[in-house]
């Protein structure tokens, strides 16, 4: 279906966004480390050397804008006028008494540096403008979906995925991690893993960062972390990563592809493409390669006949078998009774 989606092209510039400090921080931090300076952090430094010579209603604007800089990289030019109360024309004489030829020259540098943050509301906002039906939506959706499995089953490496296997079940200790909605993803992981691996571990939920941070510090050389990222980049799990790297860890990546910031600290990588229209990601195919990693490692494991049989009836009394709706009893008993009448009425052979 392609009755909507203009093209939204974005390059990430950036792997995450730093929130907004002051803008006197910002400089001097750059200047104190010599580090350039991010988008956003330039944007600040030019709003407040302006401030003093801007009008009241435009001061005003400028403090909004330093005070939401991303909300304010995601409004038109209307949404930012009104939440300060001006006029249109007002908000582009603000972007030229800061130097640019028009909002949407302003806009544009604000939003640098937020490009993969910001694409999803950016899809959306497209995505609304033109007329489609929830059926469409629904139907689009799912076609996405799909498609994103069709090309995860094409070209993920499987080579790679084999050796993510061979690492797996040689590993004494295996650690899975990820946040937001990888945090998801990690558990899952660590559900489809449990059976066949001896001591499987998921960073994800419990205690957060600092905690997985706690419990990395106990693991030896030989351990596995499993590392899952995709846009927008949680930091805390390249954090994590880049910590268990340096323990003496392999780590595995499952990210979207070798520009992932996740990349630069992975032992192995496996690639799975998982963009969404009107989200940052579609968790559909990364789901279906986990799934399909654990049962390659059921496959392989040892005795994984006798460990799946044996913790199946461990978690027995905490398992219900599925109800049979009444429709579907009368038509058992009509049955058994037709059966029986059949059984009388029938002629005995010689």
């Amino acid at each position: 279906m392609n009755f909507f989606w203009p093209a939204f092209r974005v390059n990430i510039l950036s792997s995450r966004f730093i929130a907004h400090e002051s803008a006197a921080h910002f400089m001097s931090r750059s200047l104190s480390l010599g580090a350039p300076a991010s988008a956003d952090e330039l944007i600040s430094a030019r709003i407040a050397a302006a401030m003093p010579t801007l009008t009241p209603i435009h001061r005003r604007m400028g403090a909004f804008v330093l005070a939401n800089l991303f909300r304010s990289a995601t409004m038109r030019i209307d949404e930012l006028a009104g939440a300060v109360g001006a006029s249109v024309a007002t908000a582009n004489r603000f972007a030229r008494a800061l130097g640019f030829s028009g909002y949407p020259a302003f806009r544009e540098a604000l939003v640098r540096g937020f490009e993969a943050t910001i694409a999803p509301v950016e899809r959306l906002r497209t995505a609304l403008e033109s007329p489609a039906s929830g059926a469409e939506v629904f139907d689009a959706s799912l076609a996405q979906a799909a498609a994103n499995l069709r090309l995860a089953q094409t070209s993920v490496d499987g080579a790679k995925a084999e050796a993510i296997v061979e690492t797996i079940l040689a590993a004494p200790r295996v650690f899975v991690v990820g946040y937001g909605a990888s945090a998801f993803l990690a558990g899952l992981m660590e559900h489809g893993l449990t059976p066949y691996c001896a001591n499987v571990q998921s960073l994800a939920l419990t205690g957060g960062p600092s905690h997985a941070a706690r419990r990395l510090f106990t693991a030896s050389r030989g351990d596995v972390l499993i590392a899952i990222a995709f846009p927008r980049y949680v930091d805390d799990t390249i954090t994590l990563a880049r910590l268990a790297r340096d323990h003496g860890l392999r780590v595995v990546a499952l990210t979207d592809s070798g520009a992932s910031p996740l990349a630069q600290v992975a032992d192995l990588l496996l690639a799975i493409r998982a963009e969404r229209r009107l989200a940052a990601n579609c968790d559909t195919a990364v789901l279906a390669v986990i799934e399909a990693l654990c049962d390659a490692v059921a496959h392989r494991a040892k005795r994984s006949v006798e460990a799946a049989s044996g913790l199946t009836e461990f978690v027995l009394p905490w398992l219900v078998a599925p109800s049979i709706p009444k429709e579907a009893h009368a038509v058992q008993a009509t049955r058994r009774t037709a059966a029986k009448r059949h059984t009388h009425t029938e002629p005995r052979e010689t």
